[in-house]
C-alpha cells in the first residue's frame, strides 16, 4: 500500500493559493497522509494547519522553509519538527521577521516607478498574515499583468528588494545551529536551483555539503517534481555517503505552480517513502 506525504508545501501566508486549513483539507480528499506546511520565512500559519489536520485525521509536522545566506548566494532550507516556543528560535525568527517585512513601502514605491500600478493599500488588502513581499506578490498575481510568480520574483520583486538594500538574509552558518539546537531537522531544498547550489559543479556541491553539514545541516532533499534522473542519483548519492537525512517533497503552491499535485508532483511522478516522516520524528522526537 502506499502512503503519500509530502514535506514540502505552501500556504497563503506565503505564496500558495490555499489557506493552511484548506491545505489539511486538501490532503484529505486526495489521500495523502501527512504533510508538512513550510511557508517561506513564516510559521504563522502552522498552528491552523495542525488544527485542522488533527480534526481530520491528517498527520502533520511544523514546518518552515527558511531563507539563508551561503556563499554569497541565497539558499532556501526546509526545516521540520522545531519547537517554536525555543528561546534561541524565537529570537530568529523575529530578526527572521523584520527581514522580510522592513522597508515594504519602500519596495512598494520603486514597483510603481517600474510601471505596477501598486500601492500599500492594495498590499494591506492581500496581507493574509505579514505585511512583507509575499504581500506585494500576491497583489501583482491578482493584476493578472503577468504569467507565473517566478517571473515576478526574477523581474520586479526580487530587483526592487535589492534596490531599497533591504537587510540580508541570516547566513547558514548562523541559523542552522538555532534550528538545530531548537530540536528542528534541516534540509537543504531543490539543490539543483540558482536559488541553492545550480552553477557549481558536482564536487563544488558536494564540499558546499560539507561545509553546510558542518554547520548543523541534517540532509537534503532526496525528491522534488523536476529533478533529473542526474539530480536524483546525485542527490541519493550524497546522502548515502554522509547519512544525511533525507526529505522530499512536491513545493506545492496550488494554483501559483500550476502542474504540481499535492504529494504527487508533476504527472504522479512523485512518492516520498513514509519512512522520512517516520525517521524525523524521530530526530524530532516528535
Amino acid at each position: 500500500m502506499i502512503f503519500l506525504i509530502d514535506l514540502h508545501v505552501h500556504s497563503t501566508v506565503s505564496d500558495g493559493s490555499y489557506s493552511p486549513a484548506g491545505l489539511a483539507r486538501l490532503a484529505k480528499e486526495t489521500g495523502v497522509e501527512a504533510f508538512a506546511l513550510t511557508d517561506h520565512d513564516s510559521i504563522a500559519g502552522d498552528g491552523e494547519a495542525a488544527a485542522e489536520a488533527e480534526r481530520l485525521g491528517v498527520g502533520f509536522i511544523n514546518g518552515m522553509e527558511m531563507t539563508m545566506a551561503y556563499r554569497g548566494r541565497k539558499i532556501h532550507v526546509v526545516c521540520l519538527g522545531f519547537n517554536p516556543e525555543n528561546s534561541e528560535f524565537q529570537k530568529l525568527y523575529s530578526r527572521l521577521r523584520y527581514i522580510k517585512e522592513d522597508s515594504m513601502a519602500d519596495v512598494v514605491e520603486v514597483l510603481r516607478r517600474r510601471g505596477i500600478e501598486i500601492d500599500m493599500e492594495m498590499v494591506r488588502r492581500h496581507s493574509a498574515v505579514h505585511l512583507d513581499r509575499y504581500a506585494i506578490m500576491r497583489t501583482i498575481v491578482d493584476m493578472n499583468i503577468f504569467d507565473g510568480i517566478q517571473y515576478i520574483w526574477d523581474n520586479y520583486l526580487n530587483p526592487a528588494v535589492k534596490e531599497v538594500g533591504v537587510a540580508g538574509d541570516i547566513p547558514a552558518e548562523e541559523a542552522l545551529p538555532i534550528i538545530r539546537g531548537a530540536g528542528g531537522v534541516t534540509s537543504l531544498a531543490h539543490f539543483h536551483k540558482l536559488i541553492g547550489l545550480k552553477g557549481q559543479s558536482r564536487p563544488e556541491q558536494e564540499d558546499s555539503l560539507r561545509e553546510l553539514m558542518s554547520f548543523g545541516l541534517t540532509g537534503m532533499e532526496q525528491y522534488y517534481p523536476n529533478y533529473t534522473d542526474e539530480d536524483r542519483a546525485f542527490a541519493r548519492a550524497m546522502i548515502e555517503k554522509y547519512d544525511m537525512l533525507p526529505t522530499g517533497g512536491t513545493d506545492f503552491h496550488g494554483a501559483n505552480r500550476p502542474g504540481i499535485l499535492l504529494g504527487t508532483g508533476y504527472e504522479k511522478n512523485m512518492s516520498v517513502p513514509l519512512k522520512f516522516l517516520e525517521d524525523i520524528r524521530e530526530r524530532c522526537r516528535i
